[in-house]
């Protein structure tokens, strides 16, 4: 098996190599359903912007994507046969583009599934609002969140910046629509009366649970001192400013495509033409983040090519490649390019600190985040620590990333300590994930195993002890932890368990013992690990019923860094990754392996494939081949 080990490394490490493009980063693509394309035809079309080949290849990309009972699925073994949601926007999508007719039969069959399922009434809130602006659905009588919210102070309960850089990103530009409510409508915009009874679509149902928090932003409102006019006229301005500030050099809002859509839309709200500048080039930036998938496009959420690009070089790395080689030294120069230079948002939480983390995407320039960071830094240490250069990126990284500890002891994703009280008390299905951005376990387990193999610190320094409390104080009674950016607790557990073995932790540790006891009992007869994406809804983990490359690689990861010897589950988990094949189904090779919201939107990474396995292997080797 040693030697199979080895040959399987080099096959990877091959792989990876080629792939690298001639700037030194990895561009595989970021996969998230057809959400994104139907919302790019529906862009296109409403700015009345005839790019016929674009619009004719997403048309056909959304239509293959279709199920034989003329859904759409975010993930293989969702129930109910389809996402209702998804279904509405490929629909509407699709006859949008003009090239589909409501009398096709796959059509028919869309449109019976969305009656089956309720109609436009059940569907996602953002897509409701998607909907309105295009002339869909009539706007509700009264918006629940004035414009004037944004105005609030600092001493209030909630203010503006106690939101997550997520809800911010997003509900400014939907209080400006909403304010307006504008409806951009035009000679090819379909009806869609026939999916629904009431225009309204009951709003009042997805604004109840809010009533409480609405009522006291009301009343903070009234306090404000001005006349109601100048303030509302102040806040829609505010809000304006807010966007085009954040506007990143490729003319997208935060470099994210739904923050974007919603940006054009409110600007055209503000009296934008459609072919204004902004627009042209914020429409101009959407479509760099085309990536081609089978030989036909697909529109990106963002580019991944930050994150890629870091994970590889450092599992290349992990794998025996040089940093002297050209390979990563061609991936190091480019990481060194993209760290920060920029104070963004996280700087009001953390004003005394200089901007030094990465970010995700490679047009991100004002919002970094912990995992890119430390993943950045993981590529770069071979070549500052070995070699002692380029200190000042990396001590620059090292203080960024101790800045954005949550008071707590735990780590968030994109800000230090958004995580007010008031907030996570709402009866609101997803609040904490959409309006915040809490300690996870997943960031904080990878943070604390990059502080604990990179730099001096061990669980004796503060900034270690408190996290590591913090996470063995949030691990889950059967012995696993969430993991909020991927599926899900075998992620978690995987982030968990090498973070704290990093940290110093004993092996023997009753936590440690715990979630290996728990990896074990949910390893399967192949040998391999299987998770469904029914577990981040289910707050519970739930099998896949298969296992995955993926998914077995991080159980294998966790179990080289707790043991101590090759145990037969191990032999087994590895066995598993050897086949040539770990499946003849190929749905299990494109199942999401992360996740942004439970139950709305998952992530293909097509690279993960490659790269865990490749660290499973690399760290097998090294810790009971090598020092055998």
């Amino acid at each position: 098996m040693d030697k199979r080990i080895g040959s399987k490394i080099n096959e990877l490490v091959d792989e990876l190599k080629e792939k690298q493009r001639p700037n030194g980063s990895w561009n595989y693509p970021f996969e998230t359903g057809v959400s994104t394309d139907s919302y790019m035809i529906i862009l296109l079309r409403s700015l009345e912007i005839d790019d016929h080949d674009l619009i004719w290849s997403l048309a056909e990309r959304i239509a293959n994507k279709q199920g034989p009972n003329g859904a759409w699925k975010l993930y293989y073994d969702e129930e109910g046969g389809g996402n209702l949601t998804a279904t509405v926007e490929a629909y509407y999508a699709l006859l949008y583009s003009g090239f589909y007719s409501r009398n096709d039969r796959h059509m028919r069959l869309a449109k019976r599934f969305i009656m089956n399922k309720g109609g436009l009434s059940r569907i996602h809130l953002f897509t409701k609002i998607m909907l309105a602006l295009t002339g869909q659905l009539q706007w509700p009588n009264h918006i629940p969140i004035p414009i004037e919210s944004l105005l609030l102070p600092a001493s209030f309960p909630i203010n503006f910046f106690d939101l997550s850089m997520y809800a911010r990103a997003h509900l400014t530009p939907i209080l400006i629509i909403a304010d307006k409510k504008i409806q951009v409508t035009t000679p090819l915009t379909p009806d869609l009366t026939e999916l629904s009874m009431k225009r309204t679509e009951n709003w009042d149902d997805d604004f109840r649970n809010w009533n409480s928090i609405f009522s006291l932003i009301k009343q903070a409102i009234a306090k404000l001192i001005g006349l109601p006019h100048e303030l509302h006229n102040l806040a829609l301005r505010q809000a304006e400013t807010y966007m085009l500030q954040r506007i990143e050099p490729d003319g997208t809002f935060y470099s994210y495509f739904s923050s974007t859509f919603l940006m054009i839309f409110a600007l055209l709200a503000r009296g934008y033409a459609k072919n204004h500048p902004v627009i042209q080039r914020a429409v101009a930036g959407l479509k760099t983040f085309i990536i081609s998938i089978n030989n036909q496009p697909h529109i990106q959420f963002t580019t991944a090519t930050v994150w890629n690009t870091s994970l590889i070089s450092y599992s290349l790395q992990e794998a025996g490649l040089s940093s002297s080689s050209e390979t990563i030294h061609k991936a190091a120069q480019y990481i060194r390019s993209k760290q920060h230079h920029l104070y963004g948002d996280w700087a009001i939480q953390s004003p005394h600190v200089l901007p030094g983390g990465w970010g995700f995407s490679n047009i991100n320039t004002i919002n970094p985040d912990n995992d890119d960071t430390t993943a950045a830094l993981r590529a770069l240490r071979t070549s500052v620590l070995d070699k002692n250069t380029n200190r000042f990126i990396w001590d620059r990284g090292i203080e960024w990333l101790l800045s954005m500890q949550n008071g707590n002891g735990g780590w968030g994703a994109f800000e230090k300590d958004i995580d007010s009280p008031f907030l996570s008390w709402l009866p609101v299905k997803g609040a904490e994930l959409i309006l915040l951005d809490p300690s996870t376990p997943d960031l904080t387990g990878r943070t604390l195993e990059f502080l604990g193999l990179y730099t001096k610190l061990n669980q004796s320094h503060p900034f270690m002890k408190r996290a590591v409390n913090w996470l063995i104080k949030n691990q889950q009674k059967d012995g696993s932890w969430y993991g909020r950016w991927g599926i899900c607790y075998i992620y978690g557990t995987w982030a968990a368990i090498t973070g704290l073995i990093a940290a110093g932790v004993d092996r023997e540790h009753s936590s440690v013992k715990k979630a290996i006891d728990w990896l074990y009992q949910i390893q399967n007869e192949d040998g391999g690990w299987g998770e469904s994406c029914k577990s981040d809804q289910a707050k519970t983990y739930i099998p896949l019923q298969t296992s995955t490359k993926t998914q077995t690689a991080w159980a294998l990861d966790t179990l080289i860094a707790a043991e101590d010897k090759v145990t037969i589950e191990l032999k087994q988990g590895i066995h598993f990754l050897l086949k040539e094949q770990e499946n003849k189904d190929k749905w299990t090779k494109e199942y999401p392996k992360g996740q942004a919201l439970p139950g709305n939107f998952y992530m293909h990474y097509h690279s993960y494939e490659y790269i865990f396995p490749l660290l499973a292997f690399a760290h097998y080797r090294k810790k009971f081949i090598e020092e055998a």
